[in-house]
């Protein structure tokens, strides 16, 4: 979700952008952004994406299944495009046509991508509690509703 809607209940058309943005990481690194921050490498797929993209070992987050199939250029590409979606500011991201000609075309040029919007997630591990023992996650809650 874009971080203006999220946080301000903004929506462009520049909200679908960081979606897809995100999406198009999500499929070429092989990584869910939901419960990223589980895997310890980062906050959040965009963070780390963005931390590896400036150190440039951008392809250090290629899916391992791509393998041969996918030249390391195209896939410099994609991560490169989806970035800019996903940057913070939605007057920087491209909008919807101008992705699928930057997809579609090698030769038209890209811009450097600005820091993307992060979402928050905890980079502590969820399974330790405050004393340092492990314990088990339950996901069920149970809520009950009282008449006034």
């Amino acid at each position: 979700m874009a971080p203006e809607y999220a946080m301000e209940g903004l929506y462009s058309i520049k909200s679908d952008v960081y979606s897809f943005g995100v999406v198009l990481l999500e499929i070429i690194t092989g990584r869910k952004n939901s419960g990223f921050h589980l895997s310890g490498m980062g906050p959040s797929l965009l963070s780390y994406a963005w931390q590896l993209w400036n150190e440039g070992k951008g392809l250090e987050l290629m899916d391992p299944l791509l393998g041969d199939s996918c030249c390391p250029d195209e896939f410099l590409r994609c991560y490169h495009i989806g970035l800019l979606c996903v940057q913070e500011d939605a007057s920087d991201r491209p909008t919807m046509s101008s992705v699928i000609v930057m997809l579609k075309s090698e030769s038209v040029s890209l811009r450097q991508p600005e820091r993307p919007a992060f979402s928050v997630g905890r980079s502590t591990n969820q399974h330790e509690t405050a004393s340092g023992s492990s314990s088990s996650v339950n996901g069920l809650t149970a809520s009950i509703t009282l008449p006034r």
